[in-house]
C-alpha cells in the first residue's frame, strides 16, 4: 500500500494556531520541562548536560491516554508525523531524532503506522559554545483516537555543567535506546533489492532470525519509506525457505518525475519480537 502523509483523515477539531495558543510556554530549570498536556495526552523534554564536545544526549517524550494513538515518522495514510523545531538563536542545533519501533493499526482502509503505548524520541542535539545551554523547542505532533487533534508546545530547559549525574533522566534516556530497530546483522538483513523497470513492485531478498515469528513461517512485517512521506507496506507473494524469504513491495504512485537512481530508502523489517532497520541504495 502506498500511503502518503498528507489529505483528508478524521475531523480535526483544533487548529494548528488554536493549539499553540492553548498550549502555554512550559520551562523548567532541570533536566526535565514540565509535561504539556491536551485533551489526548501529554509530551515533555528530557536532556543531560553536553558533553566535552557540546553533544547533547535528548528525547522527546510522549503519552497519548488509553484508546489514543500518536505516529512515526511516516504516520500513514494521512497522520501527522512528529515534528521538532529548536530555536534558532538559543544555540542548540537538532542532529536527528530517532524512532522506535512502531506498530500497525487498520481501520477500514485507514492504515496508521503510530504508537498507541508511551514513547520517547531521542534527539541527538549539539550546543555550540559553552557554560549553562537552555534548550528552545517547539514540538509538533499528531495525537488520534475517534477524532485527531494536533498538539503542539514550546518546551524550555535549561541545563548546566555536567557536575553530577542525573539517574533518572539517564534511565529515560536508555530505554528509549532500547526501543530502537536494531541495525543489519548476520542473521537479520536485506541481502539483495531490485526495483522493477516500470517502478510499481521493490524486489527484496532478507534473511530473518530465527524464533518468533520466523519459527511460525509467517511473513514479517515490511514498511518501505521512500521520498518524504511515502510509506510502502503492501507485500506481493512472500515465499520464505528457511531464513530467507524473498517478496515484492508495491510500490505505489511516486511524485511526478521522481527518479529513484542515485536515491537512498529505508526499510524496517518487524519479525517477531526483533526489527532491523536499514538502507536501501539504488544505483
Amino acid at each position: 500500500m502506498m500511503i502518503i502523509s498528507s489529505g483528508p483523515r478524521r475531523l480535526l477539531i483544533a487548529v494548528v494556531s488554536l493549539v499553540t495558543a492553548l498550549v502555554p510556554f512550559y520551562s523548567a530549570h532541570a533536566e526535565m520541562s514540565a509535561w504539556a498536556e491536551n485533551e489526548g495526552g501529554r509530551m515533555r523534554l528530557v536532556a543531560l548536560a553536553p558533553d566535552a564536545a557540546g553533544k547533547i544526549r535528548a528525547a522527546l517524550q510522549i503519552e497519548p491516554k488509553p484508546g489514543w494513538i500518536t505516529y512515526w515518522k511516516e504516520p500513514g495514510n494521512s497522520g501527522i508525523p512528529p515534528q521538532i523545531t529548536i530555536a534558532a538563536d538559543s544555540g542548540v542545533s537538532l542532529d536527528a531524532i530517532a524512532y522506535p519501533v512502531p506498530k500497525h493499526f487498520f481501520n477500514g482502509a485507514i492504515e496508521d503506522i503510530a504508537y498507541d503505548a508511551p514513547v520517547t524520541l531521542p534527539l541527538s542535539l549539539t550546543a555550540a559554545g559553552k557554560g549553562p545551554v537552555t534548550i528552545d523547542a517547539a514540538a509538533f505532533i499528531g495525537i488520534c483516537k475517534d477524532i485527531c487533534i494536533p498538539f503542539q508546545a514550546n518546551l524550555q530547559l535549561k541545563l548546566g555543567p555536567a557536575i553530577q549525574s542525573h539517574p533518572q533522566e539517564e534511565a529515560i534516556l536508555q530505554a528509549a535506546d532500547a526501543r530502537l530497530p536494531k541495525p543489519p546483522s548476520p542473521d537479520f538483513d536485506v541481502t539483495a533489492h531490485a526495483m522493477s523497470p516500470d517502478r510499481k513492485t521493490l524486489s527484496l531478498t532478507l534473511v530473518l532470525p530465527g524464533g518468533g515469528a520466523g519459527e511460525g513461517k509467517s511473513a514479517p512485517d515490511i514498511i518501505v519509506t521512500g521520498p518524504s512521506g511515502y510509506a510502502f507496506t503492501k507485500q506481493i507473494g512472500g515465499k520464505r525457505d528457511g531464513a530467507t524469504f524473498k517478496v515484492d513491495i508495491s510500490i505505489g504512485k511516486l511524485p511526478k518525475g521522481y527518479d529513484v537512481a542515485g536515491k537512498q530508502w529505508s526499510v524496517l523489517v518487524i519479525d517477531g519480537a526483533r526489527a532491523m532497520e536499514t538502507t536501501l541504495a539504488f544505483q
